[in-house]
């Protein structure tokens, strides 16, 4: 499949850095009148090629409508969508759908897995029901990057959480998307299989030259992005290079409404005790 390449303008120093998706100007509104809710507000954003991207932000900050629109998987109020050199806004839902088969990837909190067919079998399948042919030689590379090599043959209910949410990952990179986004995609794990998983979307972005943006609540799993987004009521209010869980949970506490508690996956409250309940 042919990527096509879009470019911006990075900075005053002349340099041009690929863009996978932008977002200019984007609103995204719900309701009308005194019921309007305005969940995105005229939100400008590049999401870089071959980068591991992470978007942050309080319950209720636009974090999953922004993914939700850059992916086409929803429509914007205003503004407009590019994925790679291609303005999806307006798209019919024909081409649309194409779009999003052929040149997007996803993973969520869901595996979403068949449970009649094994993880070789699920992870070819989207591309199997497109009638595309699938390209061994870099499938090999995927279930190698994943950890998967010794697991195909197995049906899920004979998986853990972590290899399902693995077989998962595999999926959405096996048909070479030029961008996957990720909706919370260790939200069900436990630390130990988060950890392996969120280490695998790293490899893919490191080895395999993938595009990847997460949305995650968890200061941890940000740490493994190249950048940090935050939103805080539907727009971008900052963001980070080089993250650290330290930092990102800093920077989160900045933005939290009152009240609301922020903490890294597996940091105890405050006054808690070892193999207390949170």
């Amino acid at each position: 499949m042919t990527t096509a390449v879009a470019e911006t303008w990075t900075g005053g120093d002349g340099g041009r850095a690929a863009v996978a998706a932008a977002a200019r100007q984007v609103v995204k509104a719900y309701g009308s009148g005194e019921t309007r809710v305005v969940a995105l507000d005229r939100v400008d954003v590049d999401i870089e090629r071959g980068a591991f991207t992470a978007i942050m932000g309080p319950s209720g900050s636009g974090k999953s409508t922004l993914m939700h629109c850059l992916a086409g998987l929803d429509t914007v109020t205003s503004g407009s969508i590019r994925v790679g050199d291609q303005e999806i806004t307006g798209l019919k839902d024909k081409k649309l759908t194409r779009l999003r088969r052929d040149r997007i990837g996803f993973i969520f909190q869901a595996y979403n897995l068949l449970p009649t067919l094994n993880a070789a079998e699920n992870i070819t399948l989207p591309m199997d029901i497109a009638g595309r042919k699938v390209d061994r030689a870099w499938l090999g590379r995927v279930v190698d990057t994943v950890g998967l090599g010794g697991r195909l043959k197995h049906r899920p209910n004979q998986l853990s959480g972590g290899q399902q949410q693995r077989v998962a990952v595999a999926r959405a990179l096996a048909a070479r998307p030029e961008i996957v986004f990720g909706d919370e995609p260790t939200g069900n794990l436990d630390s130990r299989s988060g950890a392996e998983v969120l280490e695998f979307l790293r490899r893919s972005v490191d080895e395999l030259g993938q595009t990847m943006v997460m949305v995650t609540h968890d200061p941890v799993a940000a740490a493994y992005a190249d950048r940090v987004l935050y939103l805080a009521d539907g727009r971008i209010v900052d963001e980070m290079h080089r993250p650290t869980a330290e930092k990102v949970l800093d920077r989160m506490r900045m933005f939290a409404p009152a009240g609301e508690p922020l903490r890294a996956r597996g940091e105890r409250p405050a006054g808690a005790v070892a193999g207390s309940a949170s």
